[in-house]
């Protein structure tokens, strides 16, 4: 059976929204933002933040900068935060299993004890621990907020003995002040901007070639329309551009016209430049009201540690 990858002699899909780190864009801004963030981490300064609206490549940039984190020099690991009802407890028991602390105590005393000692294992072997955090938004509580800034103080004289970096969208600031002392040890802060016109135009190009296509299928009017209808999120340019391909195959059409972008557009809801990008959390997590709960509609977080191990250990 003939698929729009035959027709259009692609060896995979160009506009996949998975985290795909093969067809990983390195704009001007993401290099910017990777470069900023690996400093803050090499010299241990404690907090940044990474923030960006929906759909704008910040779980992606996450694992690019979680890969690039040399194995060794660093204890790193990538935590995504699914549910915004998660307890403090939780959080340090996901973060001390992250870095390694067998059999995390469940009361927080001896829980504290145990990850500082790791962390002291850390720095000893002369490595830097780092955590990234995905989806940061959702640490909504004043008492989460004061848990980072507790971890934070966990220093030797030389440095601090944990560094994070939170990703997500700009209600982080909002959570943040929660907790002022919190707020004032952010040593970095960067926000990912929409694309430009000649930025979307760049990682559609780069998205086909890396799948193979020997030819421009998209009109320069399409290209247009592709930016007009995305305002310049990755994620529903990929939306738009595997569209597109799809309607032009069953068209037999071997150019994408402005006016076929256009109407996917339309179909999708999707009003211009200064609308919002439609979609769930960043990335390939889904929306927190998709995660099971338990019969008494209080949050099972048993079943969000055994959701976030089916996800491969991130």
């Amino acid at each position: 059976m003939t698929t729009y990858l035959d027709f259009f002699d692609l060896t995979q899909e160009p506009f996949s929204n998975a985290p795909v780190s093969r067809f990983y864009y390195n704009s001007a801004q993401h290099s910017q933002a990777l470069t900023r963030l690996m400093h803050a981490v090499s010299y241990m300064k404690g907090l940044s933040i990474l923030v960006g609206d929906i759909g704008a490549g910040k779980t992606t940039l996450a694992r690019r900068m979680l890969d690039s984190l040399p194995e060794s020099e660093y204890e790193a690991a990538l935590l995504v935060i699914i549910h915004s009802g998660i307890t403090a407890n939780w959080l340090l028991r996901r973060i001390a299993l992250q870095l390694g602390v067998e059999n995390p105590a469940q009361e927080k005393l001896a829980l504290l004890s145990q990850l500082y000692q790791r962390l002291l294992q850390i720095y000893e072997s002369g490595k830097k621990a780092v955590v990234l955090i995905d989806e940061a938004q959702m640490l909504e509580t004043r008492e989460l907020m004061e848990e980072f800034r507790g971890l934070l103080n966990l220093e030797v004289p030389e440095r601090k003995l944990i560094s994070f970096v939170f990703f997500g969208l700009p209600e982080i600031e909002k959570n943040l002040k929660l907790d002022p002392p919190l707020a004032q040890r952010v040593a970095m802060r960067y926000k990912l901007e929409p694309f430009t016109a000649e930025s979307t135009e760049a990682y559609i190009k780069h998205r086909l070639r890396l799948a193979g296509c020997p030819r421009m299928p998209f009109s320069p009017e399409a290209l247009l329309a592709v930016h007009e209808h995305s305002s310049g999120s990755p994620r529903v340019i990929n939306t738009l551009c595997d569209n597109a391909l799809f309607e032009a195959f069953l068209a037999r059409a071997e150019t994408v016209s402005g006016e076929l972008v256009h109407r996917i557009g339309k179909n999708l809801g999707l009003q211009g430049i200064n609308s919002a990008a439609p979609g769930a959390a960043e990335g390939a997590s889904p929306p927190a009201t998709r995660l099971p709960r338990a019969s008494n509609n209080k949050l099972d977080l048993a079943e969000i540690d055994r959701y976030l191990e089916g996800l491969g250990k991130l």
